[in-house]
């Protein structure tokens, strides 16, 4: 039986005394003797302490840390169900969230005890616990009277037990939470282990937050026994502790490598640790593909996937290598193949693979272990996603005669203008061939005459200008007459998820206020 929970036991018995989290941003450092310890003491006393039971939830406010983490574990021992939750949200969203999931204990980090307050006025939630410099010291004396005997839920909780219910980023719209068992987190590890090639010296940094699916990452190298990394995100300090903690891993976006390889003095810092780089939230435009592999000393990944169903495609180290000397350059504006324990198809509104022609859209459907168990409290929404055990993904892509699927557009963000299918993907491709454009998105406006028309919302590289006709112009260059941007708006920064991916309902949602749109 496979219980998440266990990976700090393991690598206590192996490692004892080697690190097993380092949190920069504390300067602490955890063993894997002290980690399972305290994973141990929290696992018993929420269940005897606490009185939680079997499948009640944990819900997490706080930023990436020690606790964090040995919350994730500590569930996974005592059969409970951690609850992350996006910091990023008002009051109003989280107070839903939690009131939908109803959690029996809510975890309030000292840096958002302001937060925890207003929603505790909100919420009926019972048990409530603090930790850090500033909070009332309830999380560390619920360890301190917990037994540290290994619980006794931990033997008959696993497989298809729930072990996590993360609320997606809402990049289409309302959250709502995926359920993930540790069947399925584990199965999903397996999908990254064979794509990342992950070996026991690595060491790995998150950059993104654990109330995320990139956690299932993270945790994956910790299952490998590889020390975790925490940071919380600034190019400089990025390399700092690349350089100091010897790290050789990373998930990162498009942006984040512009800004890491922009610092001033770049090429001073001893990066040489780095084995593997992967990227997420879209392809990477050819020109950042070949600085990243000309600046960084190792290889890079592309991993494609959604909450509900952790990374699902991989675009090899092995495809990059070739791109960049001209051998099936196309394919970096795919998302690459299947996964190891992933099955990926391209289909029609029948369910029927469209041809493999790079050409004919359809939708992406997966059949994996490594898919969620469906949405928390919407049966309804699982029956429409998940379907004769293949989950409907949302995105419409192609599929080459090798099965390399390549994103046209989430279905939702397809610009239909006099009657044409313009897919935003394509149109973002050919905006960031200028060499002034940092990243763009691209939305369908309302439009008279048209319907709809396109328009780009673009970042400047710094030191860098660029006037509207000329971002039109570098796009009209790879594009259809009627596929090009009719507006441009440049802007400082672009709404996004915690994974990296761009929140274009945000960018609709100040035309589209008083309209109807199709989706």
């Amino acid at each position: 039986m496979v219980n998440i929970g266990f990976i700090p036991a393991k690598w206590a018995a192996l490692t004892p005394g080697s690190d097993a989290i380092v949190d920069t941003g504390t300067q602490r450092r955890i063993s894997w003797s002290q980690l399972d310890e305290r994973v141990r003491r929290l696992a018993n006393g929420m269940r005897t302490s606490l009185g939680l039971r079997h499948g009640d939830r944990v819900a997490i406010l706080a930023k990436n840390s020690i606790e964090y983490q040995e919350l994730y574990y500590a569930a996974g021992r005592a059969g409970l169900v951690a609850q992350p939750l996006n910091w990023r949200l008002g009051v109003g969203e989280l107070s839903r969230i939690i009131a939908d999931a109803q959690p029996r204990a809510i975890v309030v980090s000292d840096e958002w005890l302001d937060v925890g307050k207003q929603l505790q006025a909100a919420v009926d939630v019972p048990h409530w616990l603090q930790y850090g410099p500033g909070g009332d010291g309830s999380y560390e004396d619920l360890l301190a009277r917990s037994s540290d005997e290994e619980p006794q839920w931990s033997s008959a909780t696993g497989d298809d037990d729930p072990f996590f219910i993360l609320y997606t980023g809402g990049t289409t719209g309302e959250s709502k939470g995926a359920l993930h068992s540790h069947r399925s987190v584990s199965f999903g590890m397996l999908n990254q282990t064979v794509a990342e090639r992950i070996v026991p010296t690595d060491v790995y940094m998150l950059t993104g937050q654990m109330y995320h699916i990139p956690v299932v990452l993270s945790m994956n190298y910790m299952r490998h026994g590889c020390p975790l990394v925490l940071m919380s995100f600034e190019a400089k300090a990025a390399l700092e502790i690349i350089e100091a903690e010897r790290v050789s891993a990373f998930l990162g976006i498009t942006t984040m490598l512009n800004w890491m390889m922009a610092v001033s003095g770049f090429e001073n810092y001893d990066i040489s640790s780095l084995r593997n780089i992967q990227y997420g939230g879209g392809p990477m435009p050819s020109a950042v593909v070949k600085a990243a592999l000309d600046s960084f000393p190792c290889t890079l990944i592309q991993g494609y996937g959604q909450t509900e169903g952790t990374t699902m495609c991989f675009l090899s180290q092995e495809d990059h290598l070739d791109a960049v000397r001209g051998i099936r350059p196309e394919r970096l504006r795919s998302c690459g193949r299947e996964g190891f324990v992933t099955t990926v198809r391209v289909v029609d509104p029948d369910g029927v693979p469209v041809p493999r022609d790079n050409a004919t859209a359809g939708e992406i459907v997966v059949r994996s272990e490594a898919n969620m168990l469906g949405y928390w409290n919407r049966p309804d929404l699982t029956a429409q996603t998940i379907r004769d055990g293949w989950m409907w993904t949302g995105d419409i892509a192609t599929w080459d005669e090798s099965s390399y699927v390549s994103i046209v557009d989430r279905a939702k963000d397809m610009i239909i203008s006099g009657g044409e299918n313009i897919y935003s993907v394509q149109v973002e491709e050919a905006v960031n061939t200028h060499p002034a454009v940092l990243e763009c998105a691209v939305i369908g406006v309302p439009d008279e005459q048209w319907g709809e028309s396109v328009k780009a919302f673009v970042v400047l590289k710094p030191q860098t200008s660029a006037t509207e006709q000329q971002v039109i112009d570098a796009a009209k260059a790879h594009l259809a007459s009627y596929q090009k941007p009719r507006s441009v708006e440049f802007v400082e920064a672009l709404p996004k998820a915690p994974t990296g991916k761009i929140l274009k309902r945000d960018l609709r949602a100040a035309y589209w206020a008083d309209q109807d749109r199709r989706v």
